[in-house]
C-alpha cells in the first residue's frame, strides 16, 4: 500500500496553506456539492472521450488483436477475422460481437469478432474459445492454457443468427496493485511481459497500471534540480524493493540501481506502455507524492521536508529507513510534480493522462480540519495538471477502511472534492470483503472502480469469496445514485487462486448476477479440457468451503508451518498470546492499521480457517480420484498440488496446537509425538512442492539471475545489486520484520 506525504505536518511549527488563496478554498468546498447531481458515467465522460482519441488506428489495433490470436493459437490464425467498430454500434458502450464470418470460408475465416477496441477483440476472441470451444487459459505458473478442445480449422462452432453481443455495463476494468511489480513482476523481461499483456487484454483489462522504469524517469528529474547520481544511489531501493521505495517506506536497500538496470527498465516500460497503446488499453502512469531524496533537502533548505519515522524496516537502521517527505503546501511540491509528468510525456509520448497518486494510506494526518485537507489535495492534483492539462487523479482507497477513525463523512468529502468534478477515480480496493461505497454515499459523488483484492503479500494460499465477486459489482452499480465506473483487480500477488482471477475478469462483461456452481460446472470442464464427475463434485465441495469466505478477515496465509515463530509456551505460559492473533488489528511502528483479525479468547496461536477440513479432504480425495482420467492435463496437476498443499498446511495447524498442549501438560511422550508428525509434515509439503516448479523458491530466485544482461554484469553487482540477493530478501525480510506479511509455501 501506499505512502502519505501528511505525516510531516506533525513537525510543522504551523500548518501552512501555501496554494491559493480564499477563494480557491471557497470554490473547494462550492464543488463538494456538485458531483450528487451527475450519473453514474456523466462526470467522467470528457476523459472517455479524450482517452478514445488517443488510441491507436483501427489497422494498428486489429494487427495486435491479430498477434495475439498468433501467440494463442498460431494454427487458427485465417479462421478468424478482426474489425474494430464505432461505439455506435454497441449503444455507446465498449463490447465485442462474435458472428459467423459472411463470405469465402475455404481456408478462410469462419467467425468475426468486432470490437470496440483491440482488448474487446481480444476478449471476444476469448470469450468464443471458452463458451463454444471448451478452452481455458490462465497464467502459466498456475497450469498455462487448455486449448485442446478447440477443433481444428475449418471445423469451428457457429453461433447464433443475429451474432453474440456482449456489452460492457462500465467503461473500465482496472488491473494491479501498486506493490504488485515486487511481489510479482520484478524480474519479468519481455517475453513475459507480453505474455501477461496477452492475458489482460483476453480477459477485457483495458486501466492497467505501468510503473515499470519509473526511476530512470526520476534520475532525469531529479538530476534537473541538482540531486546526484549518488544521492539518487542513497535513495533508490535494490529492484525487488522498489515498491516500498516508491512509496516512501525505506530507501537505499537492496540498491543501488545499476546503469544497466535504469536502462533496461525504461526501454521494457516503453514496450510496455507500446503494447497496451496498441491493444487500445489506457495505461495508469505514476505522479508525484512527496517521496524525495535526503539532498534535497540540503539543496533547498528553507523547503518543508520532514523526516518520517520508521516503517517496519530492518532494526530501524537510519541507514534505510526514515524517508523524506515534502509537504505538498511548499510550491517546490508542485515544480517536482509537473516535472514529472512532463518527463513522462516527452519519453512515452502522449499515452494517458490517468495517473496514480496515494497521498494518505496507513497514515493519519495531524489535523481532521476539512478546508486544510481539501487545501493538500488540491496542491497534489495542480502537481498533475501543470504536466498534464487533462489528468485524472487515480488513488486507491484503502485509507478509508484502513484508518475509518479518522476519514469521517466531512474528511472524505474534503479529499474526494478536493479536485474538479470527474478528475479523481477512486479505486474501493478491498470491495470484495469491506466495500466502501455502501457506506460512503457512493464515494460522495467520485467516480470509483469496484476492486477484488484478495491477494495479500503475494501468499500462497486456497483462499476466495466467489459469491461476493459474482454479485458485488452488480450489485454497486444498479445500486441508488450509483457512481461506479469500472471493475478491477487490485491483488498484491499474482499468479495464484485462477478461478477467482477468472471469475472477476468475467464480471466486467456481465451485467447480471453469475450463479456461481453452475458457472463452476463449465469452468471445470474448460479448465480441465473435460467432465469428469469426481471433479464436478470436488468443485462443490471447494465453492462452499475454501472459496466461501465470509468472516470479513483480510487472508495474509497466518498457518503455522510457513509463520516465523512467535510464540513462547515457555514464557508466562497459560497468559500469553500469540501477538499476531489477540489483536483485533494489527498496527505497524508507523501506526497505521495494515491487517484485521478477530478478537481471540484463547491464549493460543490461531491460524485463519474459515471452513471444515474434513469437508476439504473429502474434496482432496475425489481429486485424487480423476487421476487416471486427467492424466497429463497441466491445469489439474497444478490444482492437485495446490489443493494437497492446503489440505497439509492446515492439518499441520491443529499438529502445532496439539504440540503445544502437550508442553503446558508437562507431556513429554505427546510433545515428541506432534512435533514429530508436524516436523514430517513440512518433510512432506517439500517433497509435494517439489513436483511443481511453479511451488519452488529456484524459480523465483532463477528469474532473478536470467534478468543480469551478461554473468560479468552479475559478478559486476555484487555486492552492491544482486538480484539472487533481492529475490531472496524480499521473501524473507519482509516475512520476519512484517510479521507474516508475505507467507510462501
Amino acid at each position: 500500500m501506499a505512502v502519505a506525504i501528511i505525516r510531516i505536518l506533525n513537525n510543522s511549527p504551523t500548518m501552512k496553506f501555501i496554494i491559493g488563496d480564499v477563494l480557491i478554498i471557497i470554490f473547494i468546498l462550492f464543488i463538494t456539492r456538485l458531483p450528487q447531481s451527475f450519473s453514474t458515467t456523466e462526470a467522467i465522460q470528457p476523459s472517455l472521450t479524450r482517452l478514445d482519441s488517443k488510441r491507436s488506428s483501427p489497422s494498428v489495433q486489429e494487427s495486435a488483436a491479430k498477434a495475439v490470436l498468433g501467440r494463442l493459437l498460431p494454427t487458427h490464425l485465417l479462421s478468424f477475422h478482426f474489425k474494430i467498430v464505432s461505439k455506435d454500434v454497441c449503444g455507446g458502450q465498449g463490447c465485442f460481437l462474435i458472428e459467423n464470418y459472411d463470405g469465402p470460408t475455404e481456408n478462410g475465416p469462419e467467425i468475426l469478432i468486432k470490437g470496440t477496441t483491440a482488448v474487446e477483440i481480444a476478449s471476444g476472441l476469448h470469450w468464443y474459445i471458452k463458451y463454444f470451444c471448451g478452452a481455458h487459459v490462465s497464467w502459466d505458473k498456475t497450469g498455462g492454457v487448455q486449448l485442446a478442445s478447440v477443433p481444428k480449422p475449418g471445423s469451428l462452432p457457429l453461433v447464433k443468427d443475429g451474432g453474440v453481443l456482449i456489452q460492457r455495463p462500465v467503461p473500465w476494468n482496472y488491473y494491479q496493485n501498486v506493490v504488485t511489480s515486487s511481489y510479482s513482476y520484478v524480474w519479468w523481461d519481455w517475453e513475459r511481459w507480453e505474455k501477461e499483456i496477452d492475458w489482460m487484454a483476453l480477459q477485457g483489462i483495458n486501466l492497467p497500471l505501468a510503473f515499470s522504469g519509473q526511476e530512470a524517469i526520476w534520475q532525469k528529474v531529479f538530476m534537473g534540480f541538482n540531486i546526484s547520481m549518488e544521492d539518487l544511489n542513497d535513495f533508490f531501493g535494490g529492484p525487488a524493493f522498489l515498491a516500498w521505495a516508491r512509496m516512501g517506506n525505506l530507501h537505499t536497500w537492496g540498491g543501488p540501481l545499476s546503469k544497466n538496470w535504469l536502462k533496461q527498465q525504461l526501454v521494457l516500460q516503453k514496450k510496455i506502455l507500446s503494447r497496451m497503446v496498441e491493444l487500445g488499453m489506457t495505461p495508469v502512469l505514476p505522479s508525484f507524492s512527496g517521496n524525495v531524496p535526503a539532498a534535497l533537502k540540503t539543496i533547498f533548505p528553507t523547503a518543508n521536508i520532514t523526516r518520517l519515522g520508521d516503517w517496519n524496516t530492518v532494526d530501524g537502521d537510519p541507514h534505510w529507513c526514515c524517508t523524506y517527505l515534502l509537504n505538498p503546501s511548499d510550491p517546490l511540491f508542485v515544480e517536482i510534480g509537473e516535472a514529472f509528468i512532463k518527463m513522462q510525456i516527452k519519453e512515452y509520448g502522449d499515452v494517458t493522462d490517468i495517473y496514480n497518486c496515494d497521498t494518505f494510506n496507513e497514515n493519519s494526518p495531524p489535523t481532521n480540519d476539512t478546508i486544510y485537507i481539501s487545501s493538500l489535495g488540491a496542491a497534489v492534483y495542480k502537481a498533475m495538471s501543470n504536466g498534464d492539462k487533462d489528468a485524472v487523479w487515480l488513488m486507491q482507497g484503502w485509507l478509508f477502511y484502513s484508518d475509518s477513525t479518522f476519514w469521517k463523512p466531512p474528511q472524505m468529502k474534503a479529499l474526494l472534492h478536493s479536485v474538479p468534478v470527474g478528475k479523481m477515480i477512486v479505486l474501493d480496493l478491498f470491495a470484495d470483503v469491506k466495500p466502501i461505497w455502501a457506506t460512503s454515499s457512493q464515494f460522495y459523488g467520485t467516480p470509483y472502480v469496484w476492486c477484488l483484492l484478495h491477494n495479500f503479500g503475494g501468499n500462497i494460499e486456497m483462499y476466495g469469496t466467489l459469491d461476493a465477486i459474482s454479485s458485488g459489482p452488480v450489485d454497486a452499480r444498479i445500486s441508488k445514485n450509483s457512481t461506479m465506473v469500472g471493475v478491477g483487480m487490485c491483488m498484491e500477488g499474482i499468479e495464484q487462486n485462477p478461478v477467482v482471477y477468472e471469475l472477476m475478469s468475467e464480471m466486467a462483461f456481465r451485467k447480471e448476477k453469475v450463479q456461481v456452481l453452475e458457472w463452476l460446472k463449465t469452468y471445470t470442464h474448460r479448465r480441465y479440457g473435460k467432465s469428469v464427475q469426481q471433479i464436478k463434485e470436488a468443485w462443490a465441495i471447494l465453492y462452499h468451503t475454501v472459496y466461501n469466505c465470509t468472516d470479513g478477515i483480510a487472508d495474509h496465509n497466518i498457518d503455522f508451518i510457513v509463520k516465523f515463530p512467535d510464540w513462547d509456551p515457555s514464557i508466562n505460559f497459560g497468559s500469553r498470546p500469540s501477538k499476531l492473533n489477540s489483536m483485533h488489528t494489527f498496527r505497524l511502528r508507523t501506526r497505521s492499521r495494515r491487517f484485521s483479525f478477530q478478537e481471540r479468547s484463547s491464549d493460543l496461536p490461531q491460524a485463519h480457517l474459515w471452513y471444515s477440513t474434513h469437508e476439504v479432504v473429502s474434496a482432496l480425495k475425489l481429486f485424487l480420484a480423476a487421476g487416471n482420467d486427467l492424466a497429463g492435463s497441466l491445469t489439474y496437476r497444478y490444482d492437485l498440488v495446490d489443493l494437497t498443499r492446503q489440505v497439509l498446511s492446515k492439518l499441520a495447524n491443529q499438529v502445532y496446537l496439539d504440540a503445544i498442549n502437550a508442553f503446558r501438560r508437562k507431556d513429554v511422550k505427546a510433545l515428541n509425538i506432534h512435533s514429530q508428525k508436524f516436523i514430517q509434515l513440512i518433510k512432506d509439503i517439500d517433497v509435494l512442492l517439489a513436483s511443481d516448479d511453479n511451488f519452488l523458491l529456484g524459480t523465483w530466485l532463477e528469474s532473478a539471475k536470467l534478468l543480469a544482461e551478461n554473468p560479468s554484469e552479475m559478478r559486476q553487482f555484487k555486492p552492491l545489486l544482486d538480484f539472487d540477493w533481492n529475490a531472496a530478501e524480499v521473501i524473507f525480510i519482509l516475512c520476519d520484520s512484517m510479521n507474516g506479511m508475505l507467507e510462501r509455501k
